[in-house]
Formats: C-alpha cells, sequence, structure tokens
C-alpha cells in the first residue's frame, strides 16, 4: 500500500441540508462560527481554523443525517453546554470522557447531523 502524499490534508467537512438559511443560522448565531461564503441555497462555508466546515443545500438529494461528527474544542465544557443549552442546543444525556484526553458531550444540528463539544485534559 502507497503512503499518502506529505501534502495532503483535510480540507473541509460538509453536511446536505434541508433549509439553508435554517442552518446557516445555527451554524453563524447559535454556534458562534464565521460565515466566509454562500452561494444562495447551495452552499456555504465556515470558518473553521485549519478545516472549513461547508454546507450544502438539498435540492433534490435526500438529506442524510448522521454523516459524519465534527467536533469543536472547547476549554470549559460545561459553560459551553449552559451556554448552548440557553440557545436551545438539546443535548445527549450521556456526557463522555476519553480516559487521558478528555471529556466530551454529543447533539445534532437542525438536520440530525451529529457535533461534539470536547474539552481536552490539560
Amino acid at each position: 500500500m502507497e503512503e499518502p502524499e506529505a501534502s495532503m490534508r483535510v480540507d473541509h467537512v460538509w453536511f446536505w441540508v434541508a433549509d439553508m438559511d435554517r442552518s446557516v443560522a445555527f451554524y453563524r448565531d447559535v454556534l458562534g462560527l464565521v460565515l466566509v461564503h454562500r452561494s444562495g441555497d447551495e452552499w456555504a462555508e465556515f470558518e473553521g481554523g485549519a478545516v472549513r466546515l461547508a454546507l450544502h443545500g438539498s435540492g433534490t438529494e435526500r438529506v442524510r443525517p448522521e454523516g459524519g461528527t465534527v467536533v469543536l474544542r472547547v476549554s470549559d465544557l460545561d459553560a459551553s453546554r449552559l451556554r448552548l443549552e440557553g440557545l436551545g442546543v438539546a443535548f445527549d444525556e450521556h456526557v463522555g470522557e476519553v480516559p487521558g484526553l478528555g471529556r466530551f458531550v454529543s447533539f445534532t444540528d437542525p438536520d440530525g447531523n451529529r457535533l461534539q463539544l470536547f474539552e481536552y485534559d490539560v
């Protein structure tokens, strides 16, 4: 098996969405990501550091929830969860832990796509 090119990096992650306006509002206004590009109801991109998050309008395609998980790194899991709950985000009841690495909690966007908040141990 050949090794991948050294310059290959993840560029972006995208999700199908049923309602572009609703989804843009969720990622921009609720999660606080910066919208950097939008093409009507077909495409929107958010600044995400080294990796951009994009939304693809579903058009005639069926929205496919739970096709991936976006992990958002936070410094205070409990405070971040409380803030998002105040904005209407419903979290899974279970707070997970990866021993020696950190804690996480999962939730979904308006189309059912999975996201997680992750707080790394110091």
